[in-house]
């Protein structure tokens, strides 16, 4: 699968000598995620939301000097390339050149997960998302919390509350709460100081906009989140999650665990892009969290002891497994109650397994052992639900492409 049908011949330009206050303006269009820097008709790099979100740049600087070179690509790479040069590059969008290198359009992350997103209901948020939340507290200051968001490079930062999920704050909104405050400080406009990194280069009134700007930043961050938060649970196919995320405009949801609501993590569309690049040359390479708590068991051991459980069914490709162990308080002569979840993604669908026992080891074998019964018995998670024949070879002909076959 080519990007052809998806790259787009619409987008924003700016010449390596225009003002980043100017650039600034433009992404006052939301949809907007970079845009692109050109010396003439060369092609010198793009400048992203984020990056200039993070940037403190005084709004005077010129965008060349901002212009971050990521990779190029033309009509007819691949989707699964693609999504690989994104995520080595930190961009969500990519230039495409024509013959003579000259900028004809761009491919953006939106537009890839549109493609694939029918495809994506044989993998779920467990697979994908990312287990080590970054989150703050209501009464975080706005000045931690930017530098959480700009030391973890995230956009995205869930408030919580004694464990309860609280609301969203962003990058975006923290940027445009300290700027905008600095800018009404001042008596300008937002457009004025808006977006160019804090505004300390504005004229007059220097002293009062950096007074108010450090009481901005000294405020809670309850005073600026959303409390609107969208979750989604674990067992939810990755097909779901994509068009939430762009029915509602989101680029993360907070996971919670099945039957709960506490968040366990969060999942974005750098995660639903990574599961993209899965190859099927990845099939032995079994991620494992929790490694620390097996006793007696190495990586190598429990890589062995998937091999051997998927073995048994036949012609079967695995394009991802992954293991997960959970320490409960619950102790048995000193042995840790421990929860193993096993989950492999194949060409036959999606298995998973829960097993839990006194000693991450038992747990781990328990759920191994769980996972080989439903595989003996063909009963899957693509299994369960009931398809037409062309569906059928609509899934067959993707996993094709999607293993490189």
């Amino acid at each position: 699968m080519d990007i052809s049908e998806i790259l787009s011949p619409k987008f924003t330009e700016f010449d390596v000598g225009t003002p980043l206050s100017k650039v600034a303006g433009a992404f006052e269009n939301q949809e907007l995620d970079a845009v692109v820097v050109t010396d003439g008709d060369e092609y010198r790099g793009v400048v992203s939301r984020r990056q200039l979100a993070s940037s403190s740049n005084q709004p005077s600087a010129k965008v060349g000097s901002q212009a971050q070179h990521v990779p190029t690509v033309d009509r007819t790479e691949d989707v699964r390339e693609v999504a690989r040069l994104m995520l080595g590059s930190d961009a969500k969008t990519l230039p495409v050149l024509d013959a003579d290198d000259r900028v004809a359009g761009v491919v953006t992350a939106d537009a890839v997960l549109g493609a694939v997103r029918p495809f994506l209901d044989a993998v779920t948020v467990d697979d994908a998302y990312t287990t080590d939340l970054i989150s703050v507290a209501p009464e975080t200051t706005v000045g931690k919390a930017l530098n959480t968001l700009r030391e973890g490079r995230i956009a995205h930062l869930p408030v919580v509350d004694d464990g309860d999920l609280v609301g969203m704050v962003s990058l975006y909104d923290v940027i445009e709460f300290t700027t905008r405050s600095g800018s009404r400080s001042q008596g300008g406009s937002a457009g004025d100081a808006g977006h160019g990194g804090g505004g300390r280069g504005g004229r007059g009134g220097g002293g009062a906009r950096e007074g108010d700007s450090d009481r901005m930043l000294d405020l809670p961050v309850r005073n600026l989140m959303s409390d609107t938060v969208v979750t989604v649970r674990r067992s939810a196919p990755l097909d779901e999650v994509v068009g939430t995320m762009f029915e509602r405009e989101l680029s993360s949801l907070v996971v919670t665990a099945d039957g709960t609501d506490e968040p366990v993590g969060i999942v974005t569309k750098t995660d639903v892009i990574e599961a993209l690049t899965w190859e099927r040359d990845d099939r032995n390479a079994v991620q494992v969290f929790g490694l620390d708590l097996l006793e007696g068991m190495d990586y190598d051991d429990v890589s062995a002891l998937i091999e051997d459980v998927t073995s048994k069914y036949g012609e079967m490709s695995v394009i991802k497994a992954s293991i997960e162990l959970q320490e409960h308080r619950e102790r048995n002569r000193g042995v840790p109650l421990v929860l193993a979840r096993v989950r492999l993604v194949t060409d036959r669908g999606y298995f998973t397994a829960d097993g839990e026992g006194y000693g991450a080891a038992h747990a781990l074998r328990l759920a191994a052992n769980a996972v080989e019964r439903q595989l003996l018995k063909g009963k899957t998670y693509d299994q369960s639900k009931k398809r037409s024949a062309t569906e059928d070879r609509e899934r067959e002909q993707l996993y094709g492409w999607w293993l490189g076959g």
